[in-house]
């Protein structure tokens, strides 16, 4: 056990906080930790963490004591009201120029609340997205570290020492940006991770429903697709999910329930895209199909009840797999031109710095949608760190033009086979609506203006110059003040 002030401290002691322990002890720098329960310290020093630079801490006012200043305190606790009792808990024992990082899953709103609180208090503040799970912990996660500016030359050394690294040995973190930047950049990261999931899982229940692949099929064509442009790891896990049996011998995924779980962080992508206006439709779609998955006896008794008269797949499977490998790789693009429209959106109005091309980067490794294809997105930002959106990139631009057919004949083909698809769906009508210079909109304000005089713009007259008409003539001149877009 270690008796020299300690490089770094770390409370809360479960999967994710002790894989992180062992990862920073093994990268050369000494750890204080503490838990709550006194005796899963003991426990850990004593297994895991026997032998190896840790300082085991049994008080918070030991803890604090056990750390070189400025104090380096990583937090990993529930997220919510636990991590500002732990802040009021640490604050007495603190000095001026101490940092506190919550490495959890904290909504950024809270982060921005919490670091204008601790900065006020005389200290820094770091609100860190952690990517990787349990695995990704020990080996190298992915960082995304926001808060206060001057709390990043500190901690650097030791999260670039931590972290994943890219195939060309680059770090898998980067500061982020202001107050709440970092756990914004991980609130999208798992927004585009559900949309990564229900894309995967739809093109899965296309191949086993509407073309009658079997499990070692289906392993057989996620496996070729790793090794091209959908090389990624949520790709990886889908091949070895596939190919797994238990111990009598039967697949696994043909044995679990299909009502999907969430902890809420989709949720948060999504509202944050609302109040935003950023129209972040696939992921929204992957959320609610999550929701519609929970409600399983009552899709058991629709099942039975609605019983539509539905055709058999005729065509050429093998030409089809390619039609879903194309319709696949393409609404990934979407997905993450969403993200990233949402994350500029959000830089604008939060006054944060973002390096787009940097997230890329970070993203790259050690994290849930690490994939071969974020190398493209850094390269997008290279070219244009202004673009605007994915899909006005030459490289992706290409894509979108050369996949659409295949695309179109998936949408296409899973509406008359009854299969649901709504995020392949939503992704092809975000594209639609977003390469269309006209849309039906012009209704729309006309009707809002006839029932709520909210004005209309015309196409004949400069933007922001507003118009009413009297659609009844009795409504007057009188206009609502309000119009947004």
């Amino acid at each position: 056990m270690n008796t020299t002030p300690a490089d770094i401290g770390l409370i809360g002691l479960a999967v994710m906080g002790e894989n992180l322990a062992l990862n920073m002890e093994s990268k050369g720098f000494s750890v204080a930790v503490y838990n709550r329960t006194v005796s899963k310290v003991r426990d850990f020093v004593a297994g895991r963490g026997a032998g190896k630079r840790f300082t085991a801490a049994d008080t918070l006012a030991a803890f604090a004591a056990s750390l070189a200043t400025p104090r380096k305190i990583v937090m990993l606790v529930k997220a919510g009201k636990a991590v500002d009792e732990l802040i009021d808990q640490l604050v007495p024992y603190l000095q001026p120029g101490d940092i506190l990082i919550d490495g959890g899953n904290s909504l950024y709103t809270d982060t921005v609340r919490r670091t204008r609180h601790v900065e006020g208090l005389g200290f820094l503040y770091v609100g860190s997205g952690v990517s990787g799970g349990e695995e990704g912990a020990l080996l190298g996660p992915s960082l995304m570290p926001g808060g206060s500016a001057a709390a990043w030359p500190h901690i650097k050394p030791i999260f670039q020492a931590i972290c994943a690294r890219t195939p060309e040995g680059e770090p898998c973190c980067d500061w982020m940006g202001e107050d709440g930047a970092g756990h914004f950049v991980k609130m999208v990261h798992n927004g585009i991770e559900y949309g990564d999931m229900q894309l995967i899982c739809e093109t899965y229940d296309l191949m086993k429903r509407g073309l009658g692949l079997d499990n070692a099929q289906m392993h057989a064509v996620f496996a070729e697709w790793n090794k091209g442009p959908l090389d990624s790891y949520l790709i990886e896990i889908t091949r070895d999910i596939l190919g797994y049996r238990d111990a009598a011998g039967a697949p696994v995924i043909d044995l679990i329930l299909d009502a999907a779980g969430q902890k809420g962080t989709g949720k948060w992508t999504v509202g944050a895209a609302l109040d935003d206006g950023m129209p972040l439709t696939l992921i929204g779609e992957a959320v609610f199909a999550r929701c519609l998955s929970a409600l399983k006896s009552e899709r058991v008794e629709a099942a039975r009840l609605i019983r539509p008269e539905l055709p058999a797949f005729q065509g050429d499977v093998a030409a089809f797999v390619e039609d879903l490998r194309q319709a696949l790789y393409a609404s990934k693009i979407i997905s993450y031109a969403q993200g990233y429209q949402l994350l500029r959106a959000a830089a604008s109005t939060h006054g944060w710095n973002l390096n787009f091309g940097g997230i890329a980067l970070t993203w790259r490794g050690g994290c849930i949608i690490r994939s071969a294809f974020l190398a493209d997105i850094k390269k997008a930002f290279d070219r244009n760190p202004a673009l605007g959106n994915l899909l006005l990139d030459p490289f992706f631009n290409d894509i979108i033009r050369t996949h659409q057919a295949a695309w179109r004949r998936v949408v296409v083909a899973a509406v008359t086979l009854g299969i649901p698809v709504p995020c392949l769906s939503s992704a092809l009508a975000y594209l639609d609506g977003y390469r269309a210079d006209r849309l039906p909109a012009n209704l729309l304000q006309a009707q809002r203006d006839y029932f709520g005089a909210h004005n209309y713009e015309r196409v004949d007259r400069p933007r922001g110059e507003m118009f009413h008409t009297n659609w009844t003539g009795r409504g007057g001149t009188t206009t609502s003040q309000a119009y947004g877009v």
